[in-house]
């Protein structure tokens, strides 16, 4: 399960050691600990998570056996996104293993990201699985991308390594291995510590100030009839 960890003026909130699907329950766990941060305000926050995976996104069967609590479940997703995208903190996403779906929208949701060269995979797959972005989930994607990395990873699925992260502009650094993607997550952060403060969440609120609105909205507008997001489509 999802827990803190420190070093020194730097918190790391580990994801967890197994596939870290996010849940109801996986999310209220992350957002306990966000609440500890807010009231510790630390000077720099690195996610991370020990094994395979960073994260492997939604749990799609849990969405499957409770379809109607879908919609409430994807408001609670957006809410974390939000929550990380606006944090007044230096966030730094140190990715030692597979990224996926909703699990790489939360890493672009951070100011940085540190990803292992040697193995793991970024990428958002919903097309491969005929499922529907939500325009939140559009816009955010969109807004921390450069536009045709966007079009292609959203469009097409494909999977992107550590270095083709670098180069496609989705990760800002790698490292050799999973131990050093922590540290050198660690160390970026610390390096930026000052930056921390309320100014910086204001910043990044007046940035993303349509991203956080499309988030807030839902998973669906209810002005705006379409296909429920996030489910097989025709």
């Amino acid at each position: 399960m999802p827990h803190l960890e420190r070093e020194g003026e730097v918190l790391i909130l580990d994801l967890g050691e197994d596939e870290n699907r996010f849940t109801p329950h996986w999310i209220a766990s992350v957002n306990g600990l966000l609440d500890e941060i807010d009231v510790e305000r630390p000077a720099a926050l690195v996610t991370a998570a020990t094994g395979k995976f960073y994260s492997n996104g939604l749990d799609l069967d849990w969405m499957d056996r409770n379809p109607d609590r879908r919609t409430e479940f994807i408001d609670t997703v957006h809410a974390l996104l939000a929550r990380v995208l606006t944090l007044p903190v230096v966030t730094v996403a140190a990715i030692q293993g597979h990224c996926i779906a909703a699990a790489a929208m939360l890493s672009m949701a951070h100011d940085l990201r540190i990803m292992r060269a040697d193995r793991g995979f970024w990428c958002v797959n919903e097309v491969d699985l005929g499922l529907v972005f939500t325009p939140g989930m559009t816009a955010l994607l969109q807004a921390r991308l450069p536009r045709q990395v966007a079009h292609l990873a959203m469009t097409t699925g494909r999977r992107y390594g550590g270095a083709e992260c670098v180069t496609a502009g989705i990760v800002d650094a790698v490292a050799p291995s999973a131990d050093e993607v922590r540290a050198v997550a660690v160390q970026q952060a610390r390096a930026l510590t000052e930056k921390s403060g309320n100014a910086l969440g204001k910043i990044k609120h007046r940035m993303y100030g349509p991203v956080i609105e499309q988030l807030q909205l839902g998973a669906w507008p209810a002005d705006k009839p379409s296909p429920p997001v996030l489910t097989a489509s025709p």
